[in-house]
């Protein structure tokens, strides 16, 4: 079975790290960490676990970071080497373990990729999982598994980047009939805006940032409408296109970034903020916004974050930080912010006075017809052209790639 593979030595990773910049394709020709392989086909892990057929398997910026080797090394200890990449999914069941029920061959369905402490064999969860908030998982390295936070980062799941991958029968969801692949396939990203939408829930009378209109950005933007938000929210775009997205998902204003600055004077008069330039450095802002959401995770989307937020503000790290440099933290101690992570999602949601897995709500939001995300899939490729997928990915402006796929 064809594979895309991810296998870390320290001679590959040096090779790639160095190179990467100026011969990219080095990164996944094979002299690296990442190449097209053919591997064995994958086996259950136990019998409480499946084998999906995949239909679709999303290109995510995560994943995109451990391919150009920019993720932080903060979560070497938390995978498996080599692994099948790819987290996001939606397929058919083809094998099941004789400890699976209420699941069959040929039901289609989406895996919350999160290996948690029931995926790991654990009966006794952690403080964490027992109280449903299995992204705090403190057992990402025990159990029946090799390390992996997520499917698509352990050696025994495989991942969405290939035919066929494993999941647990707890991570299973299954998809309504009305809702489509192509929706399905954006539950995984639309349950991260969600999580972080209902972490940090903006009342009517806020005015909100969210820094980017890439997929996280606009999932960002789609989850707070969809829970009914009447903010008045502006979206930070680099493209035309991806303002024209925003605009269809319920954007208040979409400014346009441009590396002079200007969106800080723009945003400044949005909100009747002051903004000054100090003798060297970026601009400042006296005001701003209540409440940002940062959906890019480079260290420039940070920075501006904290100065476009107002004093006594909230800054939420939806993106995927790293190590961040050139990074003024002056503002949080300046402007007593709160500066929160979201990480992904988990099974104690609160809507609308229940609880929620996120997983649930998406779908739920999706089969309703309250969101309808499949259309921001622009760019479907063969696991062959993971080549041309990749450089793709690295030139979205130039080719107005929202959400690229690969797709069996």
């Amino acid at each position: 079975m064809k594979a895309i593979s991810f296998t870390l030595t320290y001679p590959r990773y040096f090779l790639g790290f160095t190179l990467g910049r100026y011969i990219p394709n080095i990164l996944w020709n094979g002299l690296s960490c990442t190449s097209l392989k053919d591997i064995d086909d994958p086996k259950l892990p136990g019998e409480d676990w499946v084998l999906i057929s995949t239909r679709y398997g999303g290109i995510c910026g995560t994943d995109m970071s451990v391919v150009n080797l920019r993720s932080s090394t903060y979560y070497e200890p938390f995978g498996s080497f080599p692994f099948t990449i790819g987290h996001e999914n939606v397929g058919q069941i083809n094998k099941v373990g004789s400890q699976v029920d209420s699941w069959t061959i040929g039901d289609r369905v989406v895996a919350e990729p999160l290996l948690w402490c029931e995926p790991r064999g654990f009966t006794h969860y952690c403080r964490y999982c027992a109280a449903g908030e299995i992204n705090r998982c403190e057992r990402y390295t025990q159990g029946n598994l090799h390390p992996g936070l997520v499917i698509g980062a352990c050696r025994d799941t495989g991942g969405s980047w290939s035919g066929v991958f494993s999941a647990h029968k707890s991570q299973l969801y299954r998809i309504p009939e009305d809702v489509s692949d192509e929706n399905a396939l954006m539950v995984e990203p639309f349950a991260v805006g969600l999580h972080a939408a209902l972490l940090s829930t903006p009342s009517d009378d806020e005015t909100v940032l969210i820094i980017g209109a890439g997929t996280i950005g606009l999932c960002q933007l789609a989850a707070l409408r969809a829970l009914g938000s009447k903010a008045t929210i502006f979206v930070l775009a680099r493209y035309e296109f991806q303002a024209e997205a925003a605009r269809k998902l319920g954007a208040s204003r979409v400014i346009m970034a441009d590396r002079m600055g200007d969106y800080y004077t723009e945003l400044g008069e949005l909100t009747g903020a002051e903004v000054h330039k100090p003798f060297i450095g970026k601009r400042i802002v006296i005001g701003g916004v209540d409440r940002t959401f940062e959906c890019v995770g480079s260290d420039h989307a940070v920075d501006d974050a904290i100065r476009l937020t107002r004093a006594g503000g909230e800054v939420v790290v939806v993106g995927l930080p790293g190590m961040a440099k050139g990074v003024d933290w002056t503002a949080i101690f300046l402007h007593e912010l709160t500066v929160k992570g979201s990480y992904v999602y988990h099974h104690n949601e609160v809507h609308a006075g229940e609880k929620w897995r996120t997983f649930d709500l998406a779908i739920d939001i999706m089969a309703r017809g309250v969101a309808d995300l499949s259309w921001l899939i622009t760019h479907r490729f063969e696991l062959e052209q993971y080549s041309q997928a990749f450089m793709m990915q690295r030139h979205k402006g130039r080719h107005e790639l929202i959400k690229g796929v690969f797709e069996f």
